[in-house]
């Protein structure tokens, strides 16, 4: 969710263009009720974000926090020339935020500058997601609360039976492990973390399981979920990943899920807390 400069070097499948960084503003609201609910950054006053990306989270982080300072941390030059214009534009943000060109697994930061941190769909793209805590707890002050929110990509399920979107989906995951990714890294953050150092670890799955209870929130979602799925596929297909057939097959039957009155849509993912000390 995150991009980077080299595509090749990272495990990020959505592709680099302009359609994919308004994505990622349009996801970051979407889900910000999901990732952001119960996160306890009211005493925090400077923050470290890993992984700023484009600003889209940054804006999120800004807005809910109206004494926070953000410092976003990122390894694409044109990622923070994007998040740059896109943070100057939003009330509230002039003076409250500094974006730093830099590589997360050695962050060049002085230590005990920063009181919390927030990673956010970054692990997921990295291809030592230990070093990246590591590092995040290196430059952090003692006591100071981080949260990690990151796919769980096996747990993806959707009714009716959509045999193209799971051979497709098969292929993305496989794909960015082949790029130094991991979509399965959110069952894992309990045991990066505590290899690392951290202390007062928690985990909590967030799932999102929609069907005939919720039916605009489920149509609204399956919107969102079939544009994520697509932003892969000029990637895939490149990469031989995927033939054209499966594309297509893919997109009509997220068509038809969408119509369908008993639609089904799960899917989970992990956001762990902990503290350095």
């Amino acid at each position: 969710m995150t991009t980077q400069d080299q595509p090749d070097a990272q495990g990020y499948v959505h592709g680099f263009t302009a359609e994919e960084r308004d994505r990622l503003y349009r996801q970051a609201r979407f889900l910000e009720h999901r990732v952001h609910e119960g996160l306890t950054f009211r005493r925090a006053r400077r923050l470290l974000e890993v992984g700023c990306g484009v600003g889209a989270q940054t804006e999120v982080l800004l807005r809910r926090y109206p004494d926070l300072f953000v410092t976003g941390l990122d390894a694409s030059q044109a990622n923070l020339e994007a998040a740059e214009t896109f943070l100057a534009t939003r009330p509230g943000a002039a003076g409250r935020y500094e974006l730093v060109l830099g590589d997360a697994a050695r962050i060049d930061l002085e230590p005990g500058q920063h009181d919390s941190a927030f990673l956010c769909w970054i692990l997921e793209h990295v291809d030592d997601p230990a070093r990246v805590l590591s590092e995040v707890r290196r430059v952090l002050r003692d006591g100071a609360p981080i949260a990690v929110t990151e796919v769980q990509n096996g747990t993806f399920f959707l009714a009716p039976y959509s045999p193209c979107t799971l051979a497709y989906w098969t292929a993305f995951n496989d794909h960015q492990f082949e790029l130094g990714g991991d979509p399965f890294v959110g069952a894992r953050l309990g045991n990066l973390l505590l290899r690392v150092g951290y202390r007062d670890i928690t985990t909590e799955v967030r799932t999102v399981h929609l069907d005939n209870r919720s039916p605009s929130e489920r149509a609204e979602f399956i919107e969102f979920w079939t544009e994520l799925l697509l932003s892969g596929a000029p990637g895939l297909l490149a990469a031989g990943r995927v033939s054209t057939e499966t594309v297509e097959g893919m997109k009509a039957e997220l068509a038809r899920v969408a119509r369908d009155p008993d639609a089904v849509f799960f899917y989970s993912f992990v956001q762990a807390r902990a503290r350095v000390g």
